[in-house]
């Protein structure tokens, strides 16, 4: 797949159950880093997400420049599965455009 959004993700996008469960396949990821945020940890209380999760805490960014480097993959989505990672996320996301150390740009999910 060429065509598609490119989706830094830090969390629970990388396990596999989510991604059977919101996209319907593995998605294949490269390695990554993100500058300019800090993690923190936020509860989730949407039934959907804790099914496909398994795990009531989740991570979230907030800005911070001072911030260590965040690890993580970037995946490759069409158009229709950033569609169904945006339903995933809910309302405790929003998805924001953001630099990665490659000089690639991709969405990433930071703190609403």
């Amino acid at each position: 797949m060429t065509d598609g959004a490119l989706l830094f993700s830090y969390g629970t996008l990388q396990l596999e159950s989510v991604q059977l469960s919101q996209f319907g396949r593995l998605l294949e990821g490269s390695d990554d880093v993100l500058h300019g945020y800090r993690q923190i940890e936020i509860t989730i209380r949407d039934p959907d997400v804790l099914e496909a999760s398994g795990i009531e805490v989740h991570l979230a960014l907030v800005p911070d420049a001072d911030a260590p480097p965040i690890p993580g993959k970037v995946f490759r989505l069409t158009s229709d599965e950033l569609a169904a990672a945006d339903v995933y996320e809910s309302e405790n996301y929003v998805r924001v455009e953001a630099p990665l150390a490659s000089g690639a740009t991709a969405w990433v999910y930071v703190k609403a």
